[in-house]
């Protein structure tokens, strides 16, 4: 386990917090934090984004519910968790213990549901912010993902707006036609920064069986497959909003990760790299300080934002 120390260049401030360096734990890939503690060093990570909870545990989908692909892989996990109250009770006195900022991951069915959350979290002083997950349907509206739809998008986000003073991250959905709009709606009603991107809607088909692979049918793919699209939205969002942009998708090592950088990110979030390579986010933390000493860069802010086209 890494015990280097950091240059304090490194950090970075996502709306009003600190984080020790740009790179963060994208939820539903690092478990609950306990899972990588004997594996890398907490301690070190820029902050740390829970799996996604909701107001009451949630089973899922059935199995199977993730498969490997080319560059990537499928998953339909459906939002397993063991729901806020648990993740209070047995979960966060475990975070306790460390200095990385963590934040909490949520989504709902109704508009109602996050803004319950949103209210239960409020009173957790030991949690830095959260980041609402739009990309979940709703079904009040027939299943439409909240997230496809300025609208719904920004009635989500006010609803959690007025029943929290944390900052709030939005995670934006790609599988919409135009990501800058539903990222210029979710600023004006609120939102201090976004994380872009979740995953792709995609599938995959067993041809023995004729069957899908995935029990769901469709999953979210993610992986090296999606960076090249991930990179362009945040590219295009970074030019749009004044709010602080977090960049997922793809991001395997450090180069990934200055490339959203220079994007225009302001962090970003390391996912799938997780699974094969639970050292992923302190080798590119590393990576990044070995790039600023090479190019003699003495804070991010010289790198942040400065694509030239």
């Amino acid at each position: 386990m890494s015990k280097k120390k950091l240059s304090s260049r490194l950090g970075v401030n996502i709306s009003g917090v600190r984080l020790k360096n740009p790179v963060m734990t994208a939820s539903g890939t690092f478990g609950y934090g306990r899972e990588f503690d004997e594996l890398i060093d907490l301690n070190q990570l820029g902050g740390i984004i829970v799996k996604g909870l909701s107001l009451l545990p949630s089973p899922g989908n059935p199995p199977p519910r993730i498969i490997e692909t080319p560059c990537g892989m499928l998953n339909a996990i459906g939002l397993e968790n063991i729901g806020i109250e648990a993740f209070v009770n047995e979960k966060l006195p475990f975070l306790k213990n460390f200095s990385t900022p963590v934040f909490i991951n949520v989504y709902g069915k109704t508009v109602e549901e996050y803004a319950d959350l949103a209210s239960r979290i409020d009173e957790l002083e030991d949690i830095a912010g959260i980041e609402v997950n739009i990309s979940c349907p709703n079904v009040k509206a027939g299943g439409v993902a909240f997230g496809v739809d300025c609208e719904a998008a920004a009635e989500v986000v006010g609803s959690v707006r007025k029943r929290t003073s944390k900052p709030l991250m939005v995670k934006l959905s790609p599988n919409v036609s135009d990501i800058v709009e539903i990222a210029k709606s979710v600023e004006g009603a609120g939102a201090d920064s976004v994380s872009l991107i979740n995953t792709i809607t995609g599938m995959m088909i067993d041809i023995a069986k004729r069957k899908p692979v995935l029990a769901n049918i469709t999953g979210g793919l993610s992986g090296p497959a999606i960076k090249p699209v991930a990179l362009r939205m945040v590219w295009q969002v970074a030019q749009a909003v004044k709010i602080p942009v977090i960049g997922i998708g793809g991001i395997m090592n450090a180069e990934d990760a200055i490339e959203f950088l220079i994007a225009g990110a302001t962090a970003v979030q390391v996912g799938t790299a997780n699974f094969v390579n639970p050292r992923a986010t302190i080798d590119i933390i590393e990576g990044i300080e070995r790039y600023l000493d090479k190019y003699n860069i003495s804070h991010m802010g010289e790198l942040i934002g400065t694509l030239e086209v």
